[in-house]
């Protein structure tokens, strides 16, 4: 990979800021490493300089879906095309619960209108009746070697995007139902070395800020929150 300055890393972030619904999507938010000039993350750089400019964020159009949010046709029967993500959502959806996380309703959830609209898909929604909380959650596999970063702008991108009205309705759920956006990342993946080794001060904040808390996840004979 190629190396740059912290004032390279800003120029990218103010040239992708024009459209910050497809940020997550940006090359340099995956990248790995320290600036040339202050050895800084990029990641830390990145994560300040959102911190500072955490409007724009917030600017994250919602798409007007018609179509329902909850997919009859979801069965949790996997093909030879799905992603591994995919098939351990679907695995998740037939175990039904994720501990503290609650019951599953539903994984890959669209957030389309158009085909043309720049969304992906909510990997799993899970809802804990006894604190009205909804999960969108990002899944990454354990061999998934994206930045924390990515995951959390992805989902909250994906929190900002979603009709909140429309889908509870869709999902038959309370109405002051609160709604949570979290990755949901391997115990001991490279996402949870990258928290836990520190230096990750700006990020954290941002986390902070945005309310994005990220959940682990651990499988013995089944899926569980550690």
């Amino acid at each position: 990979m190629a190396e740059y300055t912290r004032e390279e890393i800003i120029k990218k972030l103010q040239d992708s800021s024009k459209d910050m619904s497809t940020l997550y999507t940006q090359t340099f938010i995956n990248y790995t490493g320290k600036t040339t000039d202050t050895k800084e993350k990029y990641t830390e750089v990145i994560a300040e300089w959102l911190l500072n400019n955490i409007d724009l964020l917030y600017k994250i159009q919602k798409i007007n879906r018609k179509s329902s949010y909850k997919v009859e046709t979801h069965d949790g029967k996997y093909n030879n095309s799905n992603r591994k993500e995919e098939i351990i959502a679907m695995e998740i959806f037939r175990q039904s619960s994720l501990n503290i996380l609650g019951k599953i309703l539903d994984y890959q959830t669209p957030l389309k209108n158009e085909q043309d609209d720049k969304a992906g898909k909510i990997d799993i929604v899970s809802y804990n009746k006894d604190i009205k909380t909804v999960y969108l959650l990002e899944l990454k596999n354990e061999y998934n070697e994206e930045t924390m970063l990515r995951c959390v702008l992805e989902i909250f991108t994906y929190s900002k995007t979603l009709d909140k009205d429309k889908f509870l309705e869709d999902f038959n759920l309370p109405k002051d139902t609160k709604i949570k956006a979290s990755p949901l990342v391997f115990f001991n993946g490279s996402q949870y070395k990258e928290m836990v080794e520190g230096d990750n001060k700006f990020l954290k904040q941002l986390m902070d800020k945005l309310d994005i808390e990220p959940f682990y996840i651990i499988k013995n004979y089944y899926y569980s929150i550690v």
